[in-house]
This record gives structure tokens, sequence and C-alpha cells, in this order.
């Protein structure tokens, strides 16, 4: 049966939603499937389940063309299937790029954290530096001979180097501040916070009250 016949008889508007509700279900269905497949803990019989779904939605409305003209049928069977396959074909792409954004905001949010604790241990360890109380009290925070006050510099050299900075070793893509590997900065941060507290403990300035990373200005 030819085209203008198969219109006359399910009518073009009725035609195009039944291709759509085809496309969408079989190319969902597939996605659906494709993911759960992939995923290292799925849930039991979710692909089967995925599927099913995926045909209880397009085998009516394939049904239901085929009915009206047989030339519908078929056409609607084959945008199922090629809804199906390209959605198949396309999913894993899609799951990357959606994870690579998940990546980049988690990463964000980690280099703000570990930026913030960096500011608050520089500002607590400047107290040494710039306050001339302490200074004479502890001389030893500023004296790179005590070993404690050594390793402190060395993490501070550490997390300083690791922070991520566009042109210096790291980049600042769409998610944020990230490095393509090496150690951790959130990592160096941390030790960073236990070399000031040891450095501290051994100067006997660890009771010393911590202020707030302004108050070191």
């Amino acid at each position: 049966m030819p085209f203008p016949a198969i219109f006359a008889v399910t009518g073009l508007w009725q035609l195009l939603a039944l291709t759509l509700v085809v496309a969408v279900g079989a190319a969902g269905s597939a996605a659906l499937a494709r993911k759960h497949h992939a995923d290292p803990a799925p849930l039991p019989d979710s692909v089967f389940w995925d599927v099913f779904a995926g045909v209880a939605v397009v085998a009516p409305a394939v049904l239901l063309g085929a009915l009206a003209s047989p030339a519908a049928g078929l056409m609607l069977a084959a945008v199922a299937i090629a809804s199906a396959v390209a959605s198949f074909r396309w999913t894993p792409a899609f799951l990357c790029r959606q994870r690579m954004r998940q990546d980049g905001r988690r990463a964000t949010a980690e280099y703000a954290a570990a930026a913030a604790r960096h500011g608050e241990v520089l500002a607590r360890w400047q107290r040494y530096e710039l306050d001339p109380a302490l200074c004479i009290d502890y001389p030893q925070l500023s004296d790179a001979r005590h070993p404690e006050t050594s390793a402190l510099f060395k993490a501070m050299r550490r997390a300083e180097l690791l922070r991520p900075v566009a042109g210096r070793g790291g980049s600042a893509g769409p998610g944020g501040p990230t490095r393509a590997d090496g150690p951790s900065y959130s990592d160096a941060v941390a030790r960073l916070e236990t070399a000031l507290a040891e450095a501290e403990r051994s100067a006997g300035a660890l009771g010393q009250p911590r202020l707030s990373p302004g108050s070191a200005q």
C-alpha cells in the first residue's frame, strides 16, 4: 500500500504519534538495559524488566499501526529496531560523559574543601611569623633546623605544589580544578595539618588558640 494511502487510513498525526511512542520506548528500554547490564552490582533481573517494559510500550503501538495498515506496522517496527540499536550503541558514550560530569563536580567540591583547610592552616602558622610575642615565645616554629619545623616547611611546599592551578601542573577545566594524576591535593593538606600539629607540639605551642584565616592579617 503506498504511503498516501497509509496516511489516509491512519492519519498523519496518528502515525507521527505512534512513531514517537515507538522510538522513545525502544530507545529508552535499550538505554536502561545497557546501563543496568554494565552496572557492577545490578538489581536482580533488571535487564529483563527493562526489555519487558520496552516491549510493553512498543508492541501495542506497532500492532495498532499494523491493524490500520501493514505498511505502517512495518515502518513502526523498523523505527523500533533502529531506535533500539542506536540507543544501545550510543548509551556507553552518554554514560561516560555523565560520569565525567559527576567526577568533575565531585573534584570541584573536594578542591574547595581542601583549599579552605589549606588557608586555615597557613593562617594558623602565620601567627608565629607575624605576631612578635609568638615569635619570641616559639622561635622553633620558624627555625628549619628543628626536624618537626623542617617537616612542616616541606609539607607546606608539597601542598602548594599540588594546589591545582591552571598553568602550573594542574588544570581548571569545566568540572573545576583537577589534577590528572599524582598525589591528592586534599591528602597533601591533611599531611600539612598533621605536620603543623607536630611542630606546635614539639615547640610547646599546641595549646595556643586557633585564629580564623582573617585574623593573621
